[in-house]
């Protein structure tokens, strides 16, 4: 038996339907659609939500026109055939305000993910979602990565990749590069892993 991995496992608008049908979130699992396959992920446990909620505090400070959108769902890749849910997107307070659930994200200035506790986590929040982001030209992607206790800053996206990765142990401080421009203290990130 031959599998086709080059194709699509269903059409985006079979997906979209799946999702309008109430199956995003199904029985602690979020389905997404990137690069034509349909994905799974672990829903967020408490310490994920805190972390979240730390970025989120720290980005209203920060600018109180910008909003840390938690589960935002976006058009990803290059011919916006891919449905994805990062765990937050930087974006103005009412930048998606009538979009419905897969908005353009042309008005994302960052997309956040944090590690989930799944076997998954290295496919999709490392290789997948960063070349995602890139191809559709989100300024940075900020990966927390649980797993190994980093935080990885991705900047610069050329259109298939970004050209620019710093990666910091937690403890560290980092620059989000503009259009960001916060630098974030990540001692407090030791306390919310396992």
């Amino acid at each position: 038996m031959t599998v086709m991995t080059d194709r699509p496992h269903m059409l985006t608008g079979e997906f979209e339907t799946l999702a309008r049908m109430g199956a995003r979130e199904v029985e602690g699992l979020r389905l997404e659609f990137i690069n034509g396959k349909m994905g799974v992920k672990a829903v967020p446990d408490g310490d994920h939500g805190r972390i979240i909620q730390w970025l989120l505090r720290i980005c209203m400070q920060h600018d109180p026109e910008l909003f840390l959108h938690p589960g935002q769902g976006l058009k990803v890749d290059e011919y916006r055939a891919g449905r994805a849910i990062p765990d937050a997107v930087l974006a103005d307070a009412d930048a998606f305000v009538g979009q419905g659930d897969w908005p353009d994200p042309e008005p994302v200035l960052m997309v956040v993910e944090v590690t989930s506790w799944d076997s998954d986590t290295d496919r999709r929040d490392r290789q997948e979602k960063p070349r995602a982001y890139a191809e559709t030209g989100i300024p940075v992607y900020l990966l927390i990565d649980r797993d190994t206790c980093e935080v990885s800053v991705h900047s610069e996206p050329n259109g298939q990749r970004y050209e620019v990765v710093r990666t910091v142990p937690f403890g560290r401080d980092v620059e989000l590069p503009d259009p960001v421009g916060i630098t974030l203290h990540t001692e407090p990130l030791k306390d919310w892993v396992r």
